[in-house]
């Protein structure tokens, strides 16, 4: 049994692989972490010009991906907020403002 590293499974992914293409839709974690190694190739510089447009088209892609599943779990949030017929919509606060009160 041969294990693949992550680094190469990306790799395929970057390539366009047929095989890639056929997997099921990877996870939001995936798709992030694939946009972050696409962002520090291209962030590199030493890419050829072909290459570092496919990285490109990849992380558009990638980043409407996770832009769906990120749109997708706050509507699921929303209905699970649900109370009596009703939307109660709670600011969610990413600071550590909270913490400190």
């Amino acid at each position: 049994m041969t294990l693949v590293a992550p680094a190469a499974k990306v790799a395929s992914e970057l390539r366009g692989d047929a095989m890639a293409a056929k997997k099921k839709s990877a996870t939001f974690e995936e798709s992030l972490e694939a946009l972050e190694e696409l962002v520090e190739r291209l962030e590199a510089g030493d890419l050829p010009l072909e290459e570092a447009l496919a990285d490109f088209e990849r992380g558009v892609k990638l980043t409407r991906e996770c832009q769906k599943k990120l749109a997708s779990a706050e509507q699921k949030v929303k209905l699970l907020m649900e109370e009596s017929g009703n939307i109660r919509e709670l600011p969610f606060d990413t600071d550590d403002s909270a913490d400190d009160a």
